[in-house]
């Protein structure tokens, strides 16, 4: 799987939603379920997939798929 394809995995199952509910316009604005506490859970999951650490200024920006998969990507290269 690719990028997109696992980080839309977590995403889902984080959200617990439809993988074909979370898309490249899936934001803190229009999924209900993402609070602070399904957002903590959702960078702890996107580590734990990745195996990557994030830090404090990274985690408060990361409130979209787009910001979060752009992240993601840096951090692995």
């Amino acid at each position: 799987m690719n990028i997109n394809e696992r980080l839309t995995a977590v995403m889902a199952q984080v959200f617990n939603v439809p993988a074909g509910e979370i898309t490249q316009d899936s934001s803190i604005d229009n999924i209900v379920k993402w609070d602070s506490l399904t957002h903590a859970n959702l960078i702890m999951s996107l580590e734990q997939e990745f195996n990557v650490s994030l830090d404090a200024l990274e985690i408060v920006e990361m409130l979209s798929y787009k910001i979060i998969a752009m992240t993601l990507e840096e951090k692995l290269q």
